[in-house]
């Protein structure tokens, strides 16, 4: 299913969960989520789940890509960002058309406005959060499986802000992967 209609329905259920940066909602309205997934799970693209995309890893719920990128807007325009844990690609394609790879970032294209990392980490990137510019935001839901929490980091001089967005469940962030 990958009508307009279908696509508004997931649309108006983000707006009712509490997504209101119209710039997101209509992202996630253009991208088609159904080229991320398995043909097999093609008629569930646009449920509010998260959906197996093979390796022990999935497309995250469209809730979560929705929220975590109007999160990584919330402080400013975000014209140079770097996520990692990409997977399929579906909140690269939510995101824009710049990407990169790396658990460690990529310190070339650095200092970066937001950082968006779509698998968890045990423990704080320090080395991501070093490769944003002041006033920077890395979103990164934390922690061990079945204890996670989505985290906003905002560079600051010289401190860092730590902002806790609220538990999550995401796959493992694998290293030397993105």
């Amino acid at each position: 299913m990958t009508s307009a209609r279908t696509r508004d329905r997931l649309v108006q259920r983000l707006r009712e969960q509490g997504i209101a940066n119209l710039s997101v909602l209509e992202r996630i309205r253009n991208v088609p989520r159904h080229i991320f997934v398995d043909e097999a799970l093609g008629s569930r693209a646009y449920e509010d789940t998260a959906l197996p995309i093979g390796y022990g890893q999935t497309i995250s719920q469209p809730y979560i890509v929705a929220r975590m990128t109007e999160a990584l807007l919330q402080g400013g325009a975000a014209e140079n960002v770097l996520e990692v844990g990409t997977g399929c690609g579906y909140q690269t394609a939510v995101l824009a058309p710049r990407h990169g790879d790396g658990t460690l970032g990529w310190s070339a294209h650095a200092p970066y406005d937001g950082i968006l990392v779509a698998a968890a980490p045990l423990t704080v990137p320090e080395a991501l959060i070093g490769q944003l510019r002041v006033g920077g935001r890395l979103i990164v839901p934390i922690g061990p499986e079945g204890e996670q929490e989505l985290v906003r980091f905002t560079r600051g001089e010289p401190r860092v802000e730590r902002e806790s967005l609220g538990p999550v469940a995401f796959v493992p962030l694998l290293g030397g992967t993105a």
